[in-house]
């Protein structure tokens, strides 16, 4: 579900002399003789072949072969079903009534020397799931990206989208966020079209000469709300097991009410050109080759339907276990999903084939007699595209087990040529480092790790480069310093186990420099294509099996935790002070907004011959305390800087069943992130430090009770969740003292 996308970091990072002792290491050499491109290019062409979206026919046989290469590698593999609402387009049509006749495509047309995309029998049209169905008609209104800040500045333009039908162009933010916006503002149906400018003609030459979005080609997704809950929009909280309390369609929160419809940029430009209106600011200017109107009068009118046939769908996940030899109720998990919204060569299988290889070199291993010390569990999710349904109901489900015994997640997605990326636990960071230090880049040859550094050290010296780029650069100039990884949103199969349950979660991919996102989610996402202009040969899908059979082994072996808590401290000091100068800009920019009103500045400065509105007064911001997060972030870091000095010195010497009780006491410390009441208006999501936005979507939001409070002028929360922050911060802390206690006791 991810799109790949240039790696970006947060800033901060923390100098290491930590390194946790492991047990002996295994024959990581082997692991890798062992892990095949050309292999997993076959594997790609067989999940590739046809249509997997779910209740495809792809769906179930893909799920059976993927169990029963598992089991020839020696592993114990079964598929779990799940009963999940699921609706498949019945009918869809999108028509522009005037100024003149036109009918939207809705249809991908083969490419030439592609012959997958020819294979149109099985393939969705343009759709996106959990829209909510209906037929409309009125008038048409252009919304730029259909994020919080164009409606703000169509409210200046006096614009209003109630009782409208709006046009929304792909970027910036989440899919599923244009049509709830709209709906939220009164509008009656949403169209997105993807723009030339983000990932078309304006960005490469078009396929099948380049690996850009071709003018006829759509991106297909989900819109449902993922911000309250993913998975199945009927069983919220509980695993959609064939006998599970299900609410109705129409109570079920996260599915839209008003009709929903992607279309390519060849077919937008009949709709967009036709408009009327004031022509738009140039934040609004994308790349079609017309002049962009905001429209919203009678000149053009459309017609808007969409019928879905809306039951419960059967999703297959595949769920391979290899016992472990010493612990075996701790479990390292790894995760991929398989299904695709066409044939998913990029998004999911280029990532799916590396968590293959992984296994099946870990399988020859443990037959060799080298069998994990911890159990590992392979999981080949199902239904990820439409709201991860896989992966959640398997985690709902499972819930108590996994508290009980789950030490880390690791996922993985989609996956290409370019930098490797990492997002996720803070306290796994130097681990990750540790890791990319010892596999090498397949285009230059030297450690992942060392042409990272080299890379954020170019971006920082480079004319026009940001503060926060020559931040970077700085840090990763000084090689005492870890790299950082970015904090987890949404948007992939990690969701359910870091901001639900807790579980330490960690996603990484390579990407950047291939083009997956010029045919991200549309029918030219292709073995062909990721061949040809992704990944040739699968030399980063390679790589990336390396890295992933590293995180997974090591961890599985590791004598001692691996977690390093310095690196956590820090972090969370660095997002405390975010939320400090938010709190700062928002009273000043309350202040100013304030005077500006009351001298009548706006309507001065306005263009007196177009239509104008002041802007919505911002509300004033009150004292927030922040005394109960400064002393938890200060307990917090001298219990991480206490810990970690005191595994460094004493840990190689510790018994081992001393070392089996710090590794337990650590693992269940995870999990004290996230507690109950959970977010406000979400308490699926229930993670104090990470979670994806309301209105970013697949994007986080670090501290999020109180950062979102204080976006959304929601001051009791702010004050409360400071409070529910903070607590969870000491109980953490807490944790940090208790094992530095038993680790000197011992």
């Amino acid at each position: 579900m991810r799109r790949s996308t240039p790696w970006i970091f947060p800033l901060i990072a923390l100098a290491v002399a930590v390194a946790p002792a492991s047990a002996k290491p295994r024959d990581e050499a082997g692991l890798d003789a062992r892990i095949s491109a050309d292999e997993m290019v076959g594997w790609m062409k067989r999940l590739a072949a046809e249509p997997s979206h779910v209740s495809s026919p792809a769906s179930r046989g893909n799920a059976e072969w993927v169990r029963d290469q598992f089991q020839s590698w020696g592993w114990d593999a079964r598929i779990e079903t799940f009963q999940v609402l699921y609706p498949t387009p019945l009918s869809v049509s999108l028509e522009r009534l005037t100024p003149t006749p036109f009918r939207a495509t809705l249809t991908e047309a083969p490419v030439p020397g592609d012959g997958s995309s020819s294979k149109t029998k099985d393939q969705l049209p343009a759709y996106v799931a959990f829209q909510g169905d209906g037929d409309v008609t009125a008038p048409l209104v252009y919304v730029n990206f259909g994020m919080p800040e164009d409606y703000r500045a169509l409210e200046r333009m006096g614009v209003s989208v109630k009782g409208k039908i709006v046009i929304a162009r792909y970027g910036v933010g989440w899919r599923g966020l244009k049509p709830k916006l709209a709906q939220d503002h009164g509008a009656i149906g949403c169209i997105i079209y993807s723009d030339p400018q983000q990932d078309g003609y304006g960005t490469d030459d078009v396929y099948p000469k380049g690996g850009g979005r071709p003018a006829q080609s759509f991106q297909r997704g989900s819109v449902a709300d993922m911000p309250i809950y993913p998975g199945d929009p009927l069983t919220p909280g509980v695993g959609a097991t064939e006998n599970a309390k299900r609410l109705t369609r129409e109570t079920a929160e996260t599915v839209l009410k008003i009709p929903v419809l992607p279309i390519s940029y060849g077919d937008a430009r009949h709709f967009l050109e036709a408009l009327e209106g004031s022509v738009v600011p140039a934040a609004f200017v994308g790349g079609l080759p017309i002049t962009y109107h905001l429209g919203g009068t009678d000149a053009v009118k459309v017609h808007l339907a969409v019928k879905s046939e809306w039951s419960l769908k059967t999703i297959y996940d595949v769920v391979a276990v290899l016992k472990g030899s010493e612990q075996p109720d701790q479990w390292v998990l790894r995760g991929n999903h398989r299904d695709g919204w066409v044939f998913g060569a990029a998004d999911p299988i280029s990532g799916h084939v590396s968590l293959m290889a992984e296994a099946k070199a870990i399988g020859a291993q443990a037959r060799a007699g080298q069998r994990p010390k911890r159990t590992l569990v392979y999981l080949s999710w199902d239904a990820e595209e439409p709201m991860l349904l896989g992966s959640t109901e398997w985690a709902e489900t499972h819930a108590d087990e996994l508290k009980a015994k789950a030490v880390i997640y690791l996922n993985s997605d989609g996956n290409e040529r370019g930098q490797f990326g990492a997002e996720g636990s803070h306290a796994f960071e130097h681990y990750v480092n540790q890791v990319i230090a010892d596999v090498q880049d397949p285009e230059t040859g030297v450690p992942v790790a060392q042409r990272l550094r080299a890379s954020m050290q170019v971006r920082g010296a480079e004319p026009g480069a940001g503060e926060r780029a020559a931040a970077q650069a700085k840090l990763a100039a000084d090689p005492a310093h870890d790299l950082p990884i970015g904090a987890l949103g949404s948007g992939s199969d990690y969701s359910a186990f870091i901001a639900h349950l807790g579980i330490p979660s960690i996603n990484f991919s390579f990407g950047g420099e291939g083009n997956s996102g010029g045919v991200y989610h549309s029918a030219y996402d292709t073995w062909e294509h990721h061949l040809a202009f992704d990944d040739p040969g699968l030399a980063y899908s390679a790589a990336l099996a390396k890295v992933g059979a590293r995180l997974v082994t090591r961890i599985a072996d590791a004598d001692l935790p691996v977690q390093v808590y310095g690196n956590l401290a820090e972090t969370v000091a660095g997002y405390r002070d975010e939320i400090k100068k938010l709190t700062a800009s928002r009273r000043d920019a309350q202040q100013v907004q304030s005077r500006l009103l009351a001298s009548g500045a706006y309507r001065l400065a306005d263009d007196p011959t177009r239509p104008r509105a002041d802007p919505t007064a911002l509300s004033p911001v009150p004292d927030i305390s922040f005394a109960p997060l400064d002393s938890a972030v200060t307990h917090l870091q001298k219990s991480a800087a206490a810990y970690d000095q005191a595994l460094a010195a004493r840990g190689p010497g510790l018994s081992k069943a001393t070392r089996s009780q710090l590794f337990e006491l650590q693992r269940r410390l995870e999990m004290t992130l996230a507690r109950d009441p959970g977010l406000p208006g979400r308490p699926w999501y229930r993670n104090m430090l990470y979670a994806p936005g309301r209105f970013t979507g697949y994007g986080a939001k670090t501290l999020p009770g109180i950062r979102e409070a204080i976006e959304e002028e929601r001051w009791v929360d702010a004050n409360r969740y400071m409070k529910l922050t903070a607590q969870t911060l000491e109980a953490y802390a807490s944790g940090l003292d208790e094992a530095v206690r038993l680790i000197q006791g011992a």
